[in-house]
Parts: structure tokens; sequence; C-alpha cells
């Protein structure tokens, strides 16, 4: 069954492109030699945290990364109305962490995989080689 990402909401989009984003950086995590639950969690905030998310789009819009229908996206995802809050940061910051998290479930749904791919692999490297935190 093929799904209109025009037809859904940012959050739902959202709501798939956090597991699919995620996905990616667990993969990275054991990869690189992390396996105690411990570390796992620790070392994954810096990837997948509201502020780290926030920060990699930022940056992908000013490093000009993104399609135009990417970040079409984005700012439906950023925009969209959602009924939970922030645990551990400010409300701009968990939304724009939201449009992030669309245009992963965005491309999931479209099926482009090599696109995800090459999204994913760009945060990580700007995680590991420190040009994004996780803390503003």
């Amino acid at each position: 069954m093929q799904v209109d990402y025009q037809q859904l909401n940012g959050i739902a989009l959202a709501y798939l492109g956090d597991a699919v984003y995620e996905t990616f950086i667990r993969q990275h995590l054991i990869e690189s030699g992390f396996t105690k639950a411990t570390k796992l969690h620790h070392h994954a905030t810096h990837y997948v945290s509201a502020k780290a998310q926030a920060a990699l789009i930022e940056r992908m819009q000013a490093e000009e990364v993104l399609t135009p229908t990417e970040v079409d996206v984005f700012k439906r995802g950023r925009n969209a109305k959602s009924h939970t809050s922030a645990k551990h940061t400010d409300v701009v910051t968990y939304r724009i962490s939201t449009g992030f998290e669309a245009v992963f479930g965005y491309l999931q749904l479209t099926q482009q995989a090599d696109r995800i791919a090459e999204l994913a692999q760009w945060c990580i490297k700007q995680v590991d080689e420190g040009r994004v935190s996780s803390v503003k």
C-alpha cells in the first residue's frame, strides 16, 4: 500500500522518522564498539536528542544539504501542532527536532533508502567530528 506523504501531518512523519534515524544511530554505535546499555544510551543522546537534531537540521539548512522538498517537509514537521511537550528542552528546539524527524519519515515513506543513508551518515559525521553538539 502506497501512502501519500502529503496527506500525513508532520507529527505522523516525525513518528516514523524518529525510528528510522535512531536505527542508523544504534547500528553506528554498536559497530563502533559500544555494547553496554548505559554507554549506548549515553552516546546515543549525542545524536538523537532534540538539541542534537535541531542543531543538525539547522546545519543542513545552512549548508544547503536538503532538497527543496525536504525543506518543505521539515517546515511542515516543525510547524505541526503536537499534543506532547518537551521533557528536557524548550518548545522551539523540540519543534525543530520534530521537523528533522519528519524529513526521515518522508524519505522512508517515499522509499528513498539511499537518501536516508546519505543524510544519516552526514549527521553521524557531523556529531563524530564535533561540528554539532547536543548541548546548546
